[in-house]
């Protein structure tokens, strides 16, 4: 079995050291979206379970490996933005990013990383492919493959409103693990927490 880590948006490859160090005993690759310099897609053979956070479960949904044998979702989401009978992100947060993305990409970059919890500098970024795929933040909503889905979400989140997470992947074969103090950025925050749990998923 080959762990896939798929990150979020504005994050890249190596915002999953800390965790991916704690599974040695698991081959694994880390995707990047290529927003600060090179994207890598990596070709992904056999069993796999996908490790994803936030914006990266989006992403796997949309394009799942062939041998897909599970997801642990962590602070993930199979559509972000709120649409009648489903709660999420306010469809208006999405527009007023895109409008401001336009004239200062990296202040709102910069914001949104201040808001999951990270305030750690980062280098040149590239513009087209944050935009990219934060439209695809504001109306995405790729189907669940027919796996079973860990979900794992912190109870201080504050990026997600408690009603989406807990409405995340419904009908799914869906286990759910809450972090009661976790924000948005499990896999950093409380990484031995998350290595547990995908443990558990693997066994």
């Amino acid at each position: 079995m080959k762990l896939l880590f798929a990150h979020g948006w504005g994050f890249d490859r190596h915002f999953w050291e800390p965790l991916a160090a704690l599974l040695p005993e698991w081959a694994h690759v880390s995707d990047d979206r290529g927003y600060f310099g090179t994207p890598h897609e990596p070709a992904v053979e056999g069993p796999c379970l996908a490790i994803t956070h936030s914006f990266g479960t989006m992403r796997v949904l949309a394009a799942p490996p062939p041998g897909l044998m599970g997801i642990v979702a962590i602070n993930g989401f199979e559509r972000f933005t709120a649409v009648p009978g489903r709660p999420g992100v306010p469809v208006r947060v999405l527009d007023r990013m895109l409008r401001r993305f336009e004239t200062d990409p990296r202040g709102v970059l910069a914001e949104f990383r201040k808001t999951c919890g990270s305030t750690e500098a980062f280098g040149e970024i590239d513009p087209e492919a944050l935009a990219a795929d934060l439209l695809r933040l504001r109306d995405a909503a790729p189907s669940l493959p027919d796996v079973p889905v860990l979900a794992i979400h912190g109870g201080a989140d504050p990026l997600l409103p408690p009603e989406m997470r807990a409405a995340t992947f419904t009908g799914a074969q869906v286990r759910r693990i809450d972090h009661e103090a976790g924000g948005h950025l499990l896999p950093l925050q409380a990484p031995q927490f998350c290595a547990a749990a995908i443990r558990g998923m693997l066994a």
